[in-house]
């Protein structure tokens, strides 16, 4: 179907041609944000789900791709459900893969070279963010970040409290 773009919204799918080299590049944008957020626990499930939406709201974005990225290597970004027992759950299991005091070789810290003054003992948070993502990519449509029922998108602390910087960025058409 060379030449042709699906345009899908919840009530109508509609096909139509577009010249490949005829598109409008001024339909197009990109913007991007920080977000700095400060954790409250060793490990926490935060909820940016508001900020996500707000975000697609200012940058005007009406259709394409929220791409969220985790600046830091102890914290991790997460598609889930925001229910309590869940979210202790999801923790626990995290705690349960990686536990602290596990005897990484990281928390040597009498090995390790060029320390940062507020260097901490933390094997098991770099251990559990390698098995979430640092990043994740949401949909626009119409303006409105697209997501399922129960899906909501968390900054995963993993060697809190501390602050957090979460990159945000929109591409796509206004």
């Amino acid at each position: 179907m060379e030449g042709h773009v699906l345009l899908s919204t919840p009530q109508t799918e509609v096909r139509r041609v577009v010249p490949h080299r005829r598109r409008r590049e001024s339909g197009w944008m990109a913007r991007s944000e920080l977000l700095r957020r400060r954790s409250q626990a060793p490990m926490e499930l935060i909820d940016l789900t508001h900020e996500l939406s707000a975000f697609a709201h200012r940058s005007g974005l009406r259709e394409g791709w929220i791409g969220v990225q985790v600046l830091h290597t102890t914290a991790a970004l997460a598609l889930n459900e925001n229910e309590p027992l869940l979210r202790e759950d999801l923790l626990a299991l995290l705690e349960r893969l990686a536990p602290r005091g596990a005897g990484y070789e990281h928390d040597d810290l009498s090995r390790r070279r060029d320390l940062e003054e507020e260097e901490r003992p933390n094997g098991h948070s770099h251990a559990k963010a390698l098995m979430l993502r640092a990043s994740e990519t949401v949909h626009v449509v119409g303006g409105e970040p697209r997501l399922g029922r129960y899906q909501r998108l968390f900054l995963v602390e993993l060697d809190g409290p501390r602050e957090r910087d979460v990159s945000l960025m929109a591409l796509g058409s206004r």
